[in-house]
């Protein structure tokens, strides 16, 4: 599986790791009322979609990028690849 990194071109899947669902961009406010049910969910409960969903991918072997990779599961096929940074900026989260 090829991953089309948004820098570096297209590289081989084992140059990087998989990090699972890319909501962990969206960390829980710790200092809310409900934080405990808040992080009990964003650590432990996953949707294991069949079809399109977004993943968190390291470049371990490369530039040590996080990126966030759309790709069907059932398919193998990637729709887009983005820098982490770059969607949590536009998501409103700063790095």
């Amino acid at each position: 599986m090829l991953i089309n990194h948004p820098l570096l071109g297209p590289r081989d899947a084992q140059e990087f790791t998989y990090l699972g669902d890319a909501a962990l961009i969206q960390r829980p406010d710790w200092q809310a009322d409900d934080a405990a049910d808040q992080f009990h969910e964003y650590l432990y409960l996953r949707d294991n979609p069949a079809g399109l969903h977004r993943e968190l991918w390291f470049h371990e072997a490369g530039d040590r990028s996080w990126l966030v990779v759309t790709r069907n599961t059932v398919t193998h096929e990637i729709t887009d690849v983005q820098l982490a940074r770059d969607v949590a900026r536009n998501e409103g989260r700063s790095t």
